[in-house]
Parts: structure tokens; C-alpha cells; sequence
């Protein structure tokens, strides 16, 4: 075949259009790897896929994030400690590209350390807009707890009533709820009890009250100190067994709470080898504090909550129970009974949130909330006076409209 000058221009041509396409292809491929990231954990337990409630914790950091490691280079057994560091970061690093790392070898720079107050071989600083925590194990739960605690702020604290025989958030006890408290310390909540017949009222910084079984009845007075914090937009836990309610209904009353006498009988607990009294829960409400669970909880000696649907509260049910059970009002034993007995399934656990949101204006109605709200989008205000006896007066002033 003779090469001719027209085929050397062919073959020149097409080598160039080649190497056009080739490059062009080369930088669609490097623009579609840096807009649309695709990974894929093929690791053992996906150790390097972070959690829902991780990467939740991250978008609420809305700043960056320092992570400063001290930590020697080699450890004895020869392992790459900084290696492993950056390693473990990486992910969050991926689903928050401004954590930044800073590797520092304490026998290198023991100024740095020893400035930084490093006591332990291995440490993490986590910095964020001038809060810090410090850990010292390497794995999710403990790194997604920090970053809670520093995107949380200000230190919250939460209470158990405490003097009637409750269950205590810092109890050893079997029937204590001490697990609950450790975990709410983890996540950066302070947990302390408050007594009502001591305390004046429920502290205004509580961004939580627990109410966990108390075993004799409270004074009236407690009982109402209980209901000015719920007036006011306090929260309340209220862990209720199969007992009486100790002199708190006046709560179930403020509340609208239903409460059936007798104690929930499943079937399906013996599945798990476990008594009918022991309510085994997979279905749950559509809540935040549900979302996403799909764990298998069980309630032993569990009761019924209704409630009654109120202006004041919107009412959501948590938890459901046996489909195929009732509430027995007698013993526990037997078959359910149709007629006598409530047939299931059964709530357990209802979230009351409130419709003017959670720090209502106390004393004044959903309707002059309303007007307000209306009133001071127009750079108006309204005024109250009232005397007791004579009633009140409520007066609206708007700004004039320029002629």
C-alpha cells in the first residue's frame, strides 16, 4: 500500500481527533468525579459509613470544625498512629469537607502538649467557634457524641423528680434509669434531681423534667409547681408504671390524659420466652423522637395512654403494642376476653406537643396570640390592662398610613 501525502493527512487528522476526544473525555470524567461523588463501603460492618444520626450531628455544625490530634507516629507494635487518625476521619471529613486535621507528635513539640494539657498517649482535641472536647478512644459513637455536645452550646440540664421513691438517672439500682443518665451525659446534658417539696418551683433553666414512678403520693403543692412548669413551656418525661399516680392528676388532667386501668397482655411475648405482661413493640408512631428506629423494644407490666384531643395540645402516639392482645383489667392470665377486656393494639407512649409552640406566652389566649402576631408584622402593638374583679382592656394601636 502506497502512503500517499493525502493519506499522511488523513491518519493525522484522525490521530488529532483521537487525542481531542481523548482529553475531552479525560476532563468530563474529572468534572463528573468532583460534582457527583459516588463511594462504596466494601469494608467488614461498613466501618467506614457513617451513621443517619452522625450525619445529622455534622449538618448542624454550620462553621468549621479543628480536630487537633496528639499522638506519637509509631506506636510500639509498629502501627502508623497518624496514619489510622487521618483514616478514621476521613468519612466525616467527606460529608463535611471543612473539619480539618492537625497532627502533633508529643515528644516532638511537648510545649504543644503540654500547652493543650494532653495527659493521655493519644488524644483529640475538637474544636469548634471556641468550644472543645477532648477524646481519647477512636470510634463513632464517641466522636458523634462530641460533636452533639459542641453543637448543642450551652449546657442543658435535665431533672428527675426526686423524694417519692423514683427511679434515679444516677441510680446503680436495677430499677434505677442510671444507663439513661450516663447516655444523656454522653450527648451533653447535666443531670441533677430536684426535690419540689424543697424547691420553690421547677428551675427555669430545666430543659427537661422526669417523672419516673414515685412510689407514695407528692403534696398538692408539688403537684402544682409541676403544672406552673408546664404552663410556662416547661417539658415533661413522665415514665408511668401500672400503679396508681400518686397524687398527680391533676397533671393527667392538664394533659388530657386517658388512662385504662389494667395491665397490657401480649401474646407475642412468647416468641421471646418472655411473659405475656411483657409488651413487645416493632410499630412506631411518625415522630422525631421515632424516626428511623426500627429496633424491637419490650415494656413489661405496660398501660394504656389516651388522650383527649385539646386546642392546647397536639397528640401523636409513639408506641404500639399487641395487635393480638388487650388490657386485662383483672389478673393477668388467660386468654383476652372480648367483651371485658380492651382488645389491641394497645399505646403505650404519646407525645403531647404543644400548638402555640414550645415557650407559649402564659396568661394570654391562642386568639390575642394571634392578633399580636398580626399587629407587630403591621409595627403596631397591644396593650393589656387588667384589674381583678373589673375585667380588661385591650387596646391595638397601628401606625397611621401617610397621606
Amino acid at each position: 500500500m502506497e502512503v500517499t501525502r493525502k493519506l499522511r493527512l488523513q491518519l493525522a487528522v484522525h490521530h488529532g481527533l483521537f487525542v481531542v476526544l481523548l482529553i475531552l473525555l479525560t476532563a468530563l470524567a474529572a468534572w463528573l468525579a468532583r460534582e457527583y461523588r459516588i463511594e462504596h463501603d466494601l469494608t467488614s460492618a461498613h466501618r467506614n459509613t457513617l451513621s443517619a444520626a452522625t450525619l445529622d450531628a455534622l449538618k448542624r455544625l454550620d462553621a468549621p470544625v479543628g480536630v487537633t490530634a496528639y499522638a506519637v507516629v509509631m506506636d510500639a507494635r509498629g502501627e502508623n498512629l497518624h496514619r489510622r487518625i487521618q483514616e478514621f476521619l476521613q468519612p466525616y471529613q467527606r460529608a463535611k469537607p471543612d473539619i480539618t486535621l492537625t497532627l502533633v507528635d508529643p515528644r516532638e513539640q511537648p510545649k504543644a502538649a503540654a500547652a493543650a494539657g494532653v495527659r493521655t498517649p493519644v488524644e483529640l482535641v475538637v474544636e469548634y467557634k471556641r468550644r472543645t472536647e477532648r477524646l481519647t478512644e477512636f470510634n463513632e459513637q464517641a466522636f458523634a457524641n462530641a460533636l452533639m455536645r459542641l453543637a448543642r452550646g450551652a449546657e442543658r440540664l435535665v431533672l428527675w423528680l426526686d423524694g417519692h421513691g423514683e427511679r434515679k438517672l444516677d441510680g446503680m439500682a436495677n430499677h434505677d434509669l442510671g444507663e439513661f443518665g450516663r447516655q444523656l451525659q454522653q450527648k451533653g446534658f447535666r443531670v441533677n434531681s430536684v426535690n419540689l417539696a424543697l424547691a420553690q418551683e421547677v428551675p427555669a433553666n430545666a430543659a427537661l423534667l422526669v417523672i419516673a414512678s414515685p412510689q407514695v403520693d407528692l403534696f398538692a403543692a408539688e403537684v402544682q409547681k409541676i403544672r406552673r412548669h408546664l404552663e410556662a413551656g416547661g417539658n415533661l418525661l413522665w415514665l408511668m408504671d401500672a400503679e396508681p399516680l400518686r397524687g398527680l392528676q391533676p397533671v393527667a388532667e392538664k394533659l388530657g390524659l386517658v388512662l385504662t386501668s389494667g395491665v397490657v397482655v401480649d401474646p407475642d411475648a412468647a416468641r421471646y420466652n418472655a411473659s405475656p405482661t411483657v409488651a413487645v413493640a416493632a410499630v412506631y408512631g411518625r415522630h422525631a423522637v421515632t424516626d428511623g428506629f426500627r429496633l424491637i423494644t419490650v415494656f413489661p407490666q405496660a398501660r394504656q395512654i389516651g388522650a383527649v384531643e385539646s386546642e392546647e395540645w397536639r397528640i401523636r402516639p409513639l408506641v404500639e403494642v399487641a395487635p393480638r392482645g388487650c388490657v386485662k383489667r383483672g389478673k393477668p392470665e388467660g386468654r383476652c376476653d372480648r367483651n371485658r377486656d380492651v382488645p389491641g393494639p394497645i399505646t403505650i407512649a404519646t407525645a403531647f406537643e404543644r400548638a402555640v409552640g414550645d415557650r407559649h406566652i402564659g396568661g394570654l389566649g391562642l386568639g390575642l396570640w394571634i392578633v399580636r402576631q398580626i399587629v407587630e408584622a403591621m409595627r403596631g402593638t397591644v396593650k393589656v390592662e387588667s384589674l381583678p374583679g373589673q375585667g380588661a382592656t385591650f387596646t391595638v394601636r397601628l401606625p397611621r398610613r401617610p397621606t
